[in-house]
This record gives structure tokens, C-alpha cells and sequence, in this order.
């Protein structure tokens, strides 16, 4: 499968826009995600890519379905 961009750069944006549009800090969701901010920059920047678990516990602080972050990875992944 071809895309325009790499999967992780997908889920970083993907993750930015969802926390910015919750109005919160990279730290406030590392606390309710139980994550290390670092971690939460590093993804954010498409430089780490998300474990099962760690999409569950980012879902659970956002407040969004795991599946509704896959689908708005998938879009990201398909935008020209």
C-alpha cells in the first residue's frame, strides 16, 4: 500500500489536532494518559509510533474511540 505520508507522521498530526481541539497542553495529556510528555512530543512529531495500548490510554484521555483516531489516521494517510 502507497501513501502520501508515513504512518506515524499521520498519527502525529492526527494526535495534535485531536489535543489541541480538547484545548489541552502535550503535559496535561501525558498526565491523563498516564504517557511521558517526551513521548507525547516525539509522536506528535511523527519520530515514535504507538503501541496498542498506548492508542487505548490516549483515546481514553481525549475522549475518542480508538477506532475514531485510526479513521482519522487513515484519512491522513489518503489526503493528496
Amino acid at each position: 500500500m502507497e501513501w502520501n505520508v508515513k504512518p506515524e507522521a499521520a498519527f502525529g498530526k492526527t494526535l495534535k489536532k485531536l489535543r489541541n481541539k480538547k484545548k489541552i497542553s502535550q503535559q496535561t495529556l501525558a498526565f491523563e494518559s498516564s504517557l511521558d510528555r517526551t513521548f507525547i512530543s516525539l509522536m506528535e512529531r511523527g519520530l515514535r509510533q504507538p503501541s496498542l495500548t498506548t492508542i487505548l490510554c490516549l483515546s481514553n484521555a481525549l475522549g475518542v474511540s480508538p477506532v475514531g483516531i485510526m479513521k482519522s489516521v487513515l484519512n491522513e494517510l489518503n489526503k493528496k
